[in-house]
């Protein structure tokens, strides 16, 4: 049983390391224009942040966990920010990824094994599920911070595109992890205050929920009501559907690299 947390577990990984200087590496080159294709500089920059933000999802889902009694979080290397430690790191990392690459859609991750029984207290156990997408929505305040600080003066406009095709997956992230769907972080948080015979009988539709959404937003009306939220958010947060649309051409190099357009009014 572990006891103690080392030093060794929350060491961060030089797997995350690379990412992060990926992302800084392609946010340079998206900045410069240093490449022979803009669009694939604003690939690996937005795909490599959103990497980081899954990455940051999951610490908040363990850190919160550990902070809660959970003092096992250590051993399983949560917290060393290594994406390969999850215990499915094809839906915590590739599966988002592959998502943001054909739809423009944050999808919810999540695969940190949290040892619920060693956890005492309903707010407890609500505040870790909450802990992760309450990150996106906080990456997605500082990825919009220029806009609604009014501070784009100087920025590169394909720098600008990029980070509000960013923020519009950080928002849909936050959007979707926060439904009251059994399986996602939503239902997480009310989860503990619903009575036992409601949560035995909703279990077994957990492995499902993540599938039933995404069922649902295939109906049109249902998915111009959600990215209506998302772009209402969105413009509270100084982002125009200008610059997330330019920004996912860019991000989808491989067909072609648009003409930077001038912002619009």
């Amino acid at each position: 049983m572990t006891t103690a947390i080392t030093r060794r577990d929350r060491r961060i990984s030089p797997v995350f390391l690379g990412i992060v200087a990926v992302m800084a590496v392609s946010g340079w080159a998206v900045w410069t224009e240093f490449s022979v294709s803009v669009g694939f500089a604003v690939f690996l920059f937005v795909t490599s942040a959103w990497i980081v933000s899954l990455c940051l999802h999951e610490y908040a889902h363990a850190r919160t966990a550990l902070h809660s009694g959970d003092i096992s979080i250590g051993a399983k290397g949560y917290l060393t920010l290594n994406p390969l430690k999850y215990t499915h790191a094809l839906l915590s990392i590739v599966l988002p990824v592959l998502f943001v690459i054909m739809g423009g859609i944050g999808l919810p991750g999540g695969a940190v094994f949290i040892e619920r029984g060693r956890i005492q207290g309903r707010w407890k156990h609500s505040l870790i599920s909450a802990a992760g997408p309450l990150t996106n929505v906080l990456f997605a305040i500082v990825c919009t911070a220029p806009f609604w600080l009014g501070a784009l003066d100087g920025v590169p406009d394909v720098f600008r595109y990029a980070l509000g095709f960013l923020a519009l997956l950080q928002v849909t992230a936050a959007i979707l992890n926060f439904l009251p769907v059994p399986g996602l972080d939503g239902y997480g948080v009310i989860e503990p205050w619903l009575s036992y015979k409601i949560r035995r009988q909703v279990e077994p539709l957990a492995p499902f929920g993540l599938l039933l959404v995404f069922g649902v937003l295939w109906i049109p009306g249902v998915n111009h009501l959600f990215f209506d939220a998302v772009d209402a958010v969105l413009r509270v947060l100084g982002v125009t559907n200008w610059d997330t649309s330019w920004g996912q051409q860019f991000y989808r190099f491989w067909q072609g690299d648009p003409n930077v357009p001038a912002i619009t009014p």
